[in-house]
Parts: C-alpha cells; structure tokens; sequence
C-alpha cells in the first residue's frame, strides 16, 4: 500500500533526522537548547510509531 510506504518513509526519516541530531551534538559537546532536544526526542517518539503502526493487523 502506498500509504504504509509513505509512513514507514516518513517514519524512518524522522528517526534518522532526530537521532543525528541528538547524536552530533552529544558527540561535538554542544549545548542545545532544551525546545530543540525536546524535538528531537518527540521526532523521536513518532517516527518509532509511524513505524511500528504499518501494515495489517495490530500494531507492534
């Protein structure tokens, strides 16, 4: 299904985005403000449950 495909992109893009970002700054010990690390974590938190609520039946 073509909408599954574009929840699991959608899903999968925001992991990866949310992730580098949480990662890069806690490798080059920068400071982020706490709005953009509560983004990213929230970025986080959604693309785990587009994820994991695609295909039939019921959701991982």
């Amino acid at each position: 299904m073509a909408s599954d495909q574009i929840k699991t992109a959608a899903g999968a893009a925001l992991l990866v985005l949310s992730g580098a970002l949480l990662f890069a700054t806690g490798m080059l010990s920068l400071s982020v403000p706490i709005v953009l690390a509560a983004l990213a974590t929230t970025g986080l938190a959604v693309g785990s449950l587009l994820i994991g609520t695609t295909g039939e039946g019921r959701a991982v």
